[in-house]
């Protein structure tokens, strides 16, 4: 999918689909720990741009806070899915034992953190995915190369036609 085809989602719209302030998203993205990948902020007044996957990741950290994750473990987990190139993030498993995040890929894996005996949390990142698709599809969207504003679409309905083009 070339850059031009993009949609992507402004700071107020990636807030209310992840659930966190806007304070929260200018600090994720000016440390560095969730940037807008479809179109950064070039000084005042310039318009950040998300990603649907962004926008996952900003509503994974939000969970992980919640739970009091730390923001350096949150940080390095982060680091870890940029380095797989977020790649299956609609199938992985995330667990944190408080301290560490991992990332669990089979009920193996999970069943042995469990066994560890202390408290863990987990996010099954697919359900995040739904939850962000489903915030999504009731607020705007733009497309980056034209700009134009799309109302109430499903972000996957939109991937869907592509792929289906492009066949």
């Amino acid at each position: 999918m070339g850059a031009s085809e993009e949609i992507g989602y402004r700071g107020p719209t990636a807030c209310a689909a992840a659930g966190i302030t806007y304070r929260q998203l200018d600090y994720w993205a000016r440390t560095g720990l969730v940037e807008p990948s479809v179109r950064p902020a070039h000084g005042s007044g310039s318009q950040r741009l998300y990603s649907f996957r962004d926008v996952v990741v900003l509503k994974i950290v939000k969970r992980f806070l919640d739970t009091g994750v730390s923001l350096q473990n949150i940080r390095s987990a982060v680091q870890h899915l940029r380095e797989s190139g977020f790649s299956d993030l609609e199938r992985m498993t995330l667990m944190s034992d408080g301290a560490t995040v991992y990332e669990c890929t089979s009920p193996d894996e999970v069943h042995a953190l469990l066994q560890g005996g202390q408290g863990v949390f987990g996010i099954a990142v697919g359900v995040v995915w739904r939850d962000v698709e489903s915030a999504l599809s009731q607020l705007h969207g733009e497309r980056v190369d034209t700009g134009e504003t799309l109302v109430g679409h499903n972000p996957m309905d939109e991937l869907a036609r592509r792929r289906n083009k492009a066949v």
